[in-house]
């Protein structure tokens, strides 16, 4: 067994670990990142389409392209130290007035078996997709069923065909790229079909994605069940009335592959082996106002906290994280917070909690369709901020910052919380 001490740990070495693990280490403070895969970059080497570094950047890139300015990062970081191929399987949660009170114990083919203490750890292992298991499609089990992201694996890195005409069940931005991916690979695409009134992804993909190539994209229907013996040989497709499904109204898409793009959830198993408290709203951890857990030195970032639009939002939220880490390391780590809650039309806020005399940055999602709304921010009842949104939907993230100067001379409730809503 080999044993290290860090500073801090980054577990997952993708947009959020690489971009946390940065500025972590800018600051002066050694880290180990810990990724399971044989190089670092996570699911940004297998989106090979453009539309990253937009913002972070000012530049359009494809997501290995971005992958690749993180790792030059890491690299010329003084520091850093990067386990690949290497998995977190055991975590002794922090003890209080320990040295370094948290300890992982990595297992790996390439370093074998490692035990690294450290003073505080970056939960960055981003989300999974949900499977057919957890939407319950009926039928029967034929080879030829697929997430989308899986098939955009195979297809982008390992060079193979997933299928020759597919049809894509919901309408997530991975099974909207894969749509348009499949076409250009030469594969026939009959329909997305998508159980919401409105699409679940952006709505660029949409038009890029769908419109452009005439793929249909079918909204209020469902997959009603799939055929086929040894390989799919179809799906069934059932339109939705008052949220029942028309069986009556039943057709019949032939393919020889289902895609499934719905959804994704946040990788939390390490977090439930540290005890962190989850958000039952994204799924993923509970944070205050510097993106610290419910279990102090623990802080979590992108798409564990909870699922992003934009790898160029991960990255400053990750940013932002490896900065107050950075801070709790230093003994400087603000501990002033108050709570924010989610008002009308909103499902949730991110982090969870604001300090009152310092710039903070929200992420939000909608529980509405709406053109022309408003986000209002409240403390005490009285508008602290208004911002006009000329579109909202639940797929898109809305993001704001908050600035103390917007807060000062509002009369505060007892408990100082502050309110996000739409109107």
């Amino acid at each position: 067994m080999t044993s290290r001490r860090f500073d801090a740990l980054v577990f997952g070495g993708g947009s959020a670990g690489m971009a946390a693990a940065a500025r972590i280490a800018a600051a002066g403070f050694s880290v180990a990142v810990l990724e399971r895969e044989r190089e670092l970059g996570g699911v940004l080497n297998q989106c090979i389409h453009s539309g990253f570094g937009l913002q972070v950047f000012r530049e359009d890139l494809t997501g290995p392209e971005y992958a690749e300015r993180f790792c030059e990062r890491l690299s010329a970081a003084p520091g850093v130290e990067v386990y690949l191929e290497t998995t977190a399987q055991e975590v002794a949660p922090p003890a209080p007035g320990a040295e370094a009170p948290l300890t992982v114990f990595g297992y790996s083919r390439r370093h074998g078996i490692l035990q690294l203490p450290a003073r505080a750890g970056v939960l960055a292992m981003g989300c999974r997709e949900r499977n057919r298991g957890n939407v319950g499609i009926p039928g029967t089990r034929p080879a030829g069923v697929f997430t989308a992201g899986f098939a955009q694996r195979v297809l982008n890195i390992d060079g193979y065909l997933p299928g020759r005409r597919a049809v894509i069940v919901g309408s997530g931005d991975i099974g909207l790229i894969m749509a348009r991916r499949l076409v250009w690979a030469g594969a026939e695409v009959p329909g997305v079909v998508e159980i919401q009134s409105y699409p679940s992804g952006l709505t660029r993909n949409v038009v890029q994605c769908l419109n452009d190539f005439g793929i249909p994209l079918h909204l209020s229907h469902v997959v009603s069940r799939i055929l086929g013996a040894n390989r799919v040989e179809g799906v069934e497709v059932s339109p939705l009335e008052e949220g029942v499904p028309r069986l009556d109204k039943t057709f019949r898409l032939d393919c020889d592959t289902v895609l499934l793009s719905v959804g994704l959830l946040p990788d939390t198993e390490l977090a439930k082996k540290l005890g962190v408290a989850l958000n039952p709203e994204t799924g993923g951890p509970l944070v205050d106002a510097g993106l610290q857990t419910s279990v102090p030195g623990v802080f979590a970032c992108g798409n564990l906290l909870h699922v992003h639009d934009l790898v160029d939002f991960v990255t400053e939220e990750s940013e932002r994280c490896g900065t107050r880490v950075a801070e709790y390391l230093s003994g400087d780590y603000e501990q002033l917070q108050h709570r924010v809650a989610p008002g009308a039309n909103v499902r949730y806020v991110v982090p969870n909690r604001y300090y009152p005399g310092r710039e903070n940055r929200f992420y939000l999602r909608a529980l509405v369709v709406k053109n022309q709304a408003r986000l209002e921010v409240r403390l005490g009842g009285q508008l602290a901020k208004q911002r006009r949104l000329p579109h909202v939907q639940p797929s898109e993230m809305v993001s704001f910052t908050l600035k103390p100067a917007e807060l000062a001379g509002l009369p505060a409730g007892a408990d100082q919380t502050l309110e996000v809503s739409i109107a």
